[in-house]
């Protein structure tokens, strides 16, 4: 196995707990996009991916056996628990008499899920806990009241949110700290620093880190995808997605391979010139690529040594604006989501 230096860490979050600039995503492991990786091959995946320092590790309830996956690697390496700053979400329930998932942040809800996701996990505690999605229907002071009590009972150590808004971000934080925001946030897709949205701008002036999922704009900046049936295989979700529907994908692969080539000139690959990209914005943001592929692993935490002009990054942003097809999250209802008034 090839040696690895120390990662580099920052705080998550204002004065937050020091982590790697480089998370792990771990939905993809749990077969969640493709038929899975038998459970030996899975935890072989973890031994490597912490041997090479990667130690902020990302799950949620609703991924597939994550959890108890994770329970597995726990409780065969329990001196290791103390290396990984583990988070996991609540709030996305799935149902079984139809398909499909409801939101639930509720804090009858989120008391459960707690409970099912510690026994899952044979831990005592979780280090982050997020709010997965915003029901639109508890008000926000009611869930992180919950939230509270959790960690004042030992059972969570920092608070976060997942896809809010700006204002609920702001409310939030006024009934306790949140350490960091996940969101979707890509070369391809920036809504969060936008003056509609604000988010990225209240997060930092509130000192709140910015978690990225979907570093990758779900595989299209590894290059990886070439046509519609490269998302249309059994288990594979994305070919709902609408940078990647007919009439859209083929003009996005001219846009795509335009980004590719600033990569070939510095010479580096894609995917690393996407998170060289995302990394470059600012010491507050840390991207979670996911991935259950050790060689891939390995040219993600290269892109940590990746040096990326202030030319090159406006060049990559002007041209992704001609990138066609909207979010896919804004078509849920659920993307940077409110919720109603508190009422005395």
């Amino acid at each position: 196995m090839a040696a690895f230096k120390t990662l580099p860490t920052r705080p998550l979050g204002r004065n937050g707990p020091l982590v790697p600039r480089l998370g792990l995503g771990l939905m993809g492991a749990s077969g969640m996009y493709r038929v899975s990786l038998s459970n030996e091959e899975r935890l072989a995946f973890l031994d490597e991916a912490y041997e090479r320092g990667e130690r902020f590790w990302d799950t949620a309830d609703e991924y597939g056996d994550s959890e108890d996956l994770l329970g597995k690697w726990f409780d065969a390496n329990p001196d290791k628990r103390k290396d990984i700053f583990l988070a996991t979400k609540f709030g996305i329930k799935r149902i079984d008499t139809a398909p499909g998932r409801a939101m639930d942040s509720s804090p009858e809800y989120c008391r459960t899920c707690i409970e099912r996701s510690l026994s899952r996990l044979g831990l005592p505690f979780v280090d982050l806990y997020y709010v997965h999605r915003l029901d639109k229907v508890t008000p926000i002071e009611k869930t992180m009241q919950t939230l509270v009590e959790l960690k004042n009972a030992g059972k969570i150590k920092h608070i976060g949110l997942s896809e809010c808004s700006a204002e609920s971000l702001r409310r939030a934080h006024a009934v306790h700290r949140i350490t960091c925001v996940q969101v979707e946030y890509s070369l391809l897709c920036t809504e969060i620093e936008s003056p509609e949205r604000r988010l990225l701008e209240v997060a930092r002036e509130l000192g709140v880190g910015i978690v990225c999922y979907s570093p990758m704009a779900n595989g299209f900046l590894t290059g990886s995808i070439r046509s519609r049936d490269d998302v249309t295989k059994p288990g594979d979700l994305r070919g709902v997605l609408p940078w990647l529907k007919e009439g859209n994908l083929e003009k996005n692969l001219v846009v795509l391979d335009q980004i590719a080539d600033i990569a070939k000139k510095i010479g580096i690959t894609l995917p690393q010139l996407a998170l060289a990209w995302l990394l470059v914005q600012g010491d507050d943001i840390f991207p979670i690529p996911g991935s259950s592929n050790v060689r891939r692993l390995d040219q993600n935490l290269q892109s940590l040594d990746v040096t990326l002009s202030e030319e090159d990054e406006k060049e990559m942003r002007r041209l992704a604006e001609g990138i066609v097809g909207e979010r896919f999250q804004n078509m849920t209802g659920h993307a940077f989501g409110d919720t109603p008034a508190l009422k005395n």
